[in-house]
């Protein structure tokens, strides 16, 4: 064999061995960059908010969406088939972070992906619903952040926009669990003050209609809380038709329940909240396991406002409150 032949050999030799080791290379970039499956419960402004505040968290902490890592997103539109199916295509996809926006799309998930990290947003009572053993120390695989409302705090706000509360109606979806406990808590809160509460319930948006103009006919309630319940956020118009018409109050838990008719809230923001869920699932990718992260909160609420509301229903902005936030 002359010198030329096997210099053509080496040369074919070398050039197979860079090919194959190039393709190695590239194989081992794509599969390096990470999935993060999100599932949302249904559209609403709230829920948008927190999707959007998750996809900055991540950003913030060097995960920037579709450059470095892919994110698969779906929405269940509410419905609990929707659920079951979405959360068993993304323990199919093998997603390294499946993420649950409102509790029960986060339930779903962790019924259903068991061996792999699941972070929850917006999820009331986590431990209630079992999704954590406990705050500081989650345990199993999975972690998130709670949207728990100030209560305490709420429930003083509505006595300063209406000093002269006596019944206070609570209405709420009685499927929600994480709405059902939280507005239970509200009325333990308001017989404690010496308020009245009367629970309304209802158990589809359907509902909401009938047993909102129930609840404010004669004036049986002086003012409304509405926990943080998808349900009727989402069709928080109905809502505000009947109680406007009756220059009732409403007082929801979140910001974008303001901004459709509710009078007032210290609310949690929604935004930040994603961001917070964000940068959880940021420590994840770079690591962490789910059990070492303690479940997060928002421990400061912001008061918003609806200013026209204000004019609707014919109420007064109290002194203390004039630098509040304001929507129109």
């Amino acid at each position: 064999m002359n010198k030329k032949i096997l210099g053509t050999i080496g040369v074919l030799t070398v050039f197979t061995l860079f090919a194959g080791g190039y393709e190695t290379v590239a194989k081992n970039q794509k599969k390096a960059i990470p999935t993060v499956a999100v599932l949302q419960y249904m559209k609403h402004p709230a829920l948008d908010a927190i999707n959007d505040g998750i996809y900055k968290g991540l950003a913030s902490e060097g995960f920037h969406k579709g450059r470095n890592v892919k994110i698969i997103y779906e929405n269940a539109q509410g419905d609990q088939s929707n659920l079951k199916t979405m959360a068993s295509k993304f323990d199919n996809t093998g997603a390294d972070v499946s993420v649950g926006i409102a509790t029960p799309a986060a339930v779903s998930l962790a019924n259903t992906v068991t061996d792999r990290p699941v972070v929850f947003s917006a999820s009331t009572t986590p431990v209630h619903s079992k999704l954590v053993k406990s705050y500081q120390h989650p345990g199993g695989n999975v972690t998130g952040v709670s949207d728990q409302a100030p209560l305490q705090s709420q429930l003083k706000m509505i006595q300063t926009f209406v000093p002269d509360v006596k019944n206070l109606g609570v209405i709420y979806t009685s499927s929600d669990d994480s709405a059902s406990r939280q507005a239970k808590q509200m009325m333990k809160l308001a017989k404690k003050a010496g308020i009245e509460p009367k629970p309304y319930t209802i158990s589809s948006s359907n509902d909401l209609n009938q047993t909102s103009k129930q609840m404010v006919t004669n004036h049986q309630v002086d003012a409304v809380f509405v926990p943080t319940d998808n349900t009727i956020a989402g069709a928080m118009p109905t809502l505000i038709d009947s109680t406007n018409a009756a220059k009732i109050p409403v007082f929801p838990t979140v910001d974008t329940m303001v901004r459709d008719g509710g009078l007032a809230a210290e609310s949690i923001n929604q935004e930040k909240l994603g961001v917070k869920t964000g940068k959880q699932v940021a420590q994840i990718l770079n690591g962490k396991k789910p059990k070492d992260i303690p479940v997060g909160f928002i421990k400061k609420g912001d008061l918003i406002i609806n200013r026209s509301q204000l004019d609707k229903l014919g109420i007064q902005l109290p002194d203390k409150y004039k630098q509040a936030k304001f929507v129109k």
